[in-house]
């Protein structure tokens, strides 16, 4: 394998298991970890995989998409249009906890003497189950079995089962369900920027409290972003005589107490369902009420039902958008089902992170931890959307709606920015820019195009016109002006774009980067196409958008002067892309005397000195590469890949994954697989060392891009799909589905021959390398040789176009 500095093989401490990730002891050093592996969410809520007894405890965190507090930025030196308030997600109120005490010992894991331990994320199911077997100081055996899911099909509903069976003699037993908002946290401010703030004080501030029976619930507010929380709890119990059962509340805790006689053998089970309401306008009586009839709704569904409902939900995404491989041993990566478990567990926490979303954007560690202060970034368009489009398009459409609920906070953005146009935030949760670092966030303008770019390829995959013409139509126009404005024409004539800072965020406030202009010509060309054709096809909506926007016909033909004079810097001694107009001239980064524990570089130099040399955090031009292949000829490709591979460090989660499928493209073998275990491992081997802090969802979509763009080697530029495989002989089979506008497409590929099976739909016309397959019900799969083989070497540019 290739290591990059910073790089340690992957650390894969969980048992090889297709469809589960298994813990079979108490790990104290890989409980952070833990809390982020084991998590459930449904896009809504997230729970971390915290113990029920509420500790040991990493990382507390149970966190709702979109409620945040926010809180101003201050800056020793201030200036004009600088990020002012910042949001944070907030840790809401913690409803995991279920404490048990036998003959008053208390179940404490440190503590207790275990017989047996195993902890499962069931990717099937959609549960996180625990199966322990304690000895109690006196020599009873208790076993402790527990069930907690995030309902797919409830959109506000947690719910969790905790049995308790007694098994070699009778006992009294106390359980306390307890729910705690403002619990401590052990995580203090560190000097990594990407965590998330801590706050020194409460965040959530008591209204209401409701107890009722064995019900309890909670409302509170947060006191700057005056954003309102009801987390509701009822319970019923089977089993065992119950001796007393009390419930009571305060304003930051409530528990619900059993005293139970338990005998030998016999079951004790208690149901515990969760509710969690969220609003910005609606009083604390009206929330108190939505949690009840929340509650109302679960305790009548009762648990098993939302089992059914969970393993119907994860059945249905399993069909759709599982990535199946037969593979055989690889150096440097770990066993065949270790690897297929891992894809597994990356479209998993993909899918948990947005199948609820809505409203909401996608949180770069979805709800799995607070780092990046639950932020939406741009890494949603271009690595999740992809996996979305093709698997659960209405999710991709929710994504690209919710950008569009920010347009008009995005033109206030570029007024202060003193642009034209809209500028959407680089970091955010409400729509205002959250980044207090410019050169590295708010000069990153290829948001975007990076949006643009998104819905340009839902429209094309979805054939979604009317998207594209009721909401897609203004958000071109804004981004386009944007770009005119943002831009000059130098003495000779080209279109420049100073002041910008690409993907790579070592190399800040630059002119002209090739991936910022190439993208912005995308947006402005899309942009003048679509105004073109709405007032040719829907004249209608037409004026609507003219009368909205106030658009003059002479912009659309100003988009397009621009688009086609945009300069893209290219170095002609090196005949490749530069990365900008001046990236080529600086010192190359000295990989070979800056020790390995010297990376991720952002937190041991000073960003003067990286921004001095030639070196990269993640893909830029590679990954410019990918999105634009009509831009740059396969031998350009290899160029471009060659050169800037070895500058790429690894520092960000969102690079193998891009340079595994440009190393697919251009037949380099030994590249492509090195990548292709990284990126699949980032989270599950804990590659960078910072899972404690959350899932990287973006790297997460990324890795089914890199099986799908990569080794199957679709492109889908323009909503022409071509398939040119580039199976490795490890890789036996391939096999994956995709939605394609009211089409299911099977796609199955072996080392020699590949496989298009039409599920669904009407007729698919797609390319196996240059031939076209036509998909019919009439001849629904078709067989096709795959022309390119691996090779020792790799293939020559002419082998590679062909």
């Amino acid at each position: 394998m290739i290591h990059h500095p910073r790089r340690q093989p992957p650390l894969h401490i969980y048992p090889p298991h297709e469809w589960a990730l298994v813990e079979r002891e108490f790990m104290p050093e890989f409980v952070s970890q833990g809390e982020t592996i084991f998590a459930l969410g449904n896009g809504y809520l997230g729970m971390r995989g915290c113990f029920e007894e509420g500790g040991p405890i990493g990382q507390n965190g149970t966190f709702i998409n979109g409620f945040y507090e926010s809180w101003p930025i201050v800056y020793p030196e201030a200036a004009y249009g600088l990020a002012s308030t910042g949001q944070t997600i907030v840790d809401v109120t913690d409803t995991k906890i279920i404490k048990l005490y036998v003959d008053d010992e208390v179940f404490w894991l440190p503590h207790a003497r275990l017989l047996h331990f195993e902890r499962r994320l069931d990717m099937q199911a959609g549960t996180l189950d625990r199966e322990v077997v304690w000895e109690t100081p006196s020599g009873k055996h208790v076993s402790i079995k527990s069930r907690r899911l995030v309902s797919m099909a409830h959109r506000h509903i947690a719910a969790m089962s905790f049995q308790v069976t007694l098994l070699n003699a009778d006992a009294p037993i106390v359980l306390s369900s307890e729910m705690i908002a403002n619990g401590p946290s052990p995580r203090t401010n560190g000097t990594d920027p990407r965590q998330g703030k801590v706050f020194s004080g409460k965040v959530l501030h008591a209204e209401q409290r409701v107890v009722r029976d064995h019900r309890m619930v909670l409302c509170h507010t947060t006191a700057k972003s005056r954003m309102i929380l009801a987390c509701g709890v009822d319970h019923r119990l089977d089993g065992g005589e119950i001796l007393s059962w009390r419930t009571e509340a305060a304003e930051d805790v409530g528990r619900s107490v059993l005293n139970v006689e338990a005998r030998q053998g016999k079951p004790v089970t208690l149901y515990k369902y969760i509710a969690y309401q969220t609003s910005r306008t609606a009083p604390p009586e009206e929330m108190c009420a939505r949690a009840e009839r929340t509650l109302d709704r679960a305790v009548r569904m009762e648990f098993g039902t939302l089992l059914d409902e969970q393993r119907r939900f994860l059945d249905a995404f399993w069909a759709g958008s599982d990535i199946e491989v037969a593979l055989r041993s690889v150096p440097g990566c770990p066993s065949p089902t270790a690897m297929q478990q891992a894809i597994r567990f990356n479209l998993f926490h993909v899918m948990q992170a947005s199948a609820r979303a809505e409203q909401n954007g996608i949180p770069a560690k979805g709800l799995t931890g607070q780092a990046y202060e639950g932020h939406y970034f741009w890494d949603t368009e271009i690595y999740v959307l992809p996996f979305l489009l093709y698997t659960a398009p209405q999710v991709a459409k929710h994504v690209l709606r919710f950008r569009y609920s920010l347009l008009d906070m995005a033109r206030k953005r570029a007024r202060e920015l003193n642009q034209k146009g809209a500028m959407f935030p680089w970091r955010t949760i409400n729509g205002e820019e959250a980044s207090a670092y410019f050169l590295a966030g708010t000069a990153q303008y290829h948001i975007n195009a990076d949006i643009i770019y998104a819905l340009k390829k839902y429209v094309e995959i979805a054939d979604d016109v009317e998207f594209l013409f009721d909401e897609g139509a203004e958000m071109l126009i804004e981004t386009a002006r944007l770009w005119q404005s943002l831009g000059f024409y130098s003495p000779d004539g080209r279109f420049c774009l100073h002041g910008v800072t690409g993907p790579d965020e070592y190399n800040v406030l630059v002119d002209n980067n090739a991936y910022t202009s190439l993208m912005a010509r995308e947006n402005l060309r899309y942009a003048a196409a679509c105004v073109e054709r709405l007032r040719g096809e829907r004249p209608d909506r037409f004026e609507r958008v003219v009368h909205k926007t106030g658009l003059r016909w002479s912009e659309v033909s100003e988009w397009s002067r621009a688009a086609d004079r945009m300069y893209v810097p290219y170095d002609q001694t090196r005949d490749i892309t530069a990365q900008d107009s001046h990236f080529l001239e600086q010192e190359r980064w000295d990989f070979e005397h800056v020790p390995p524990d010297k990376y991720p570089l952002l937190l041991f130099f000073h960003p003067l000195t990286i921004y001095r040399y030639q070196v990269i955090k993640q893909a830029d031009v590679v990954l410019a590469m990918l999105l634009l292949p009509h831009e740059f000829p396969p031998d350009l490709k290899r160029r471009n890949f060659d050169y800037y591979d070895p500058l790429t460090t690894g520092d960000s989660s969102l690079s193998p994954c891009i340079q595994s499928i440009l190393a697919a493209e251009i037949g380099d073998l030994d590249k492509a697989i090195d990548y292709a275990c990284v990126a699949t491992l980032i989270d599950l081997g804990d590659v960078g060392g910072n899972v404690k802090d959350g899932c990287h969802i973006a790297a997460m979509g990324g890795v089914w891009m890199l099986y799908v763009y990569g080794f199957a080697g679709l492109r889908d530029y323009g909503g022409r799909l071509r398939f040119a495989p580039r199976m490795p002989a490890s890789l036996e089979k391939l096999r994956f589905r995709l939605i394609v506008g009211d089409r299911l497409l099977e796609v199955e590929m072996e080392p020699a021959v590949s496989t298009y099976h039409l599920c669904r739909g009407r007729n698919l016309l797609l390319w196996h390398e240059d031939k076209e397959v036509r998909l019919s019900p009439q001849t629904p799969s078709v067989t096709m040789p795959n022309t390119f083989r691996w090779t020792a070497e790799p293939p020559s540019a002419e082998e590679a176009a062909a």
